[in-house]
């Protein structure tokens, strides 16, 4: 579908409301689950993080101990 220029192109034969609403929740929703993965994987990194070094302190206190 060809638009004479881009005000007809925004307006979209009069649904333009709709399909930029429509398009702005997708891009919203897009945004909204990658951070939300990339907190989920800051959490789980951090998690591990201290896990490996609670098991290095009880390594090294285990190697301490008579």
């Amino acid at each position: 579908m060809m638009f004479d220029d881009w005000q007809a192109f925004i307006a979209m034969g009069g649904h333009g409301l709709y399909v930029w609403m429509a398009y702005s929740a997708a891009v919203a929703l897009l945004i909204a689950n990658l951070s939300g993965l990339r907190a989920e994987r800051r959490r789980i990194r951090r998690q591990l993080h201290d896990q490996l070094r609670s098991r290095a302190e009880e390594g090294s206190d285990a190697s301490q101990a008579p």
